[in-house]
This record gives structure tokens, C-alpha cells and sequence, in this order.
């Protein structure tokens, strides 16, 4: 696991606006995949588990920089 306190607050939140595109862009592609005649559902699968592993890391680090806020 990374440990965030080695970066800055600025470098957390470019992380973190990266980290939310790539999750956008990552639902995007499993929708078009979703879409054709004959779904790769292996592939989908794949893009749902990084999907997935981008939405934890988002947490990890909104968690981190708002560590006051309980959900």
C-alpha cells in the first residue's frame, strides 16, 4: 500500500483528478464493450477490476485528505 504522507497535498489532489478520469474513462470503454453484438466478456470483466482498484485507490486518498469526514 502507498503510503500518501510522503506527498504533498497538491500532488494528492493531480493524483487524485487522474485517478477520477481514468475511473471515467474506464467505465466508458466497459460501456462500448457492453454494447457490441458479441460482449468480450473477459476483457469487460478485466476493465471491471480496475475500474474497481481506481475506485479504492480514490477512497485511500479522499480518505487521507479528509480524514475528519466519516462516511
Amino acid at each position: 500500500m502507498i503510503d500518501y504522507s510522503t506527498f504533498t497535498e497538491e500532488a494528492l489532489e493531480a493524483r487524485l483528478k487522474d485517478l477520477r478520469q481514468d475511473h471515467a474513462d474506464m467505465d466508458a470503454a466497459i460501456q462500448a464493450l457492453s454494447l457490441a453484438p458479441l460482449p468480450d466478456l473477459v476483457v469487460i470483466g478485466r476493465l471491471k477490476r480496475k475500474k474497481l482498484a481506481l475506485k479504492d485507490e480514490i477512497a485511500r486518498i479522499e480518505d487521507y485528505l479528509n480524514p475528519d469526514i466519516i462516511a
